[in-house]
């Protein structure tokens, strides 16, 4: 569960060329709820929109998984949506 998200910027160019779609990434999260890895599960089909989430979601915080009380690694999966019409 993210304790800090904040969400990816519209990329400027995407925007303007109407793309839309929904970016699904597996997200690695090390036991100090940051994240290790994040990698492309489905693409939105717009190498922007990918890049912008994936780098979005870099900088979010967890609070991680636990396991006897203790934290440990996890992975989750997010889908993040961008819609041009809004």
């Amino acid at each position: 569960m993210p304790v800090s998200a904040p969400a990816p910027g519209y990329p400027p160019d995407a925007f303007r060329n109407g793309e839309s779609g929904t970016v699904v990434l597996r997200v690695h999260v090390g036991a100090d709820g940051n994240v290790s890895s994040v990698d492309l599960v489905q693409s939105s089909h717009s190498r922007s929109l990918d890049r912008a989430a994936s780098d979005a979601v870099k900088r979010w915080r967890f609070r991680p998984a636990q396991h006897d009380g203790q934290p440990v690694a996890g992975v989750v999966q997010i889908p993040i949506a961008f819609n041009a019409d809004r």
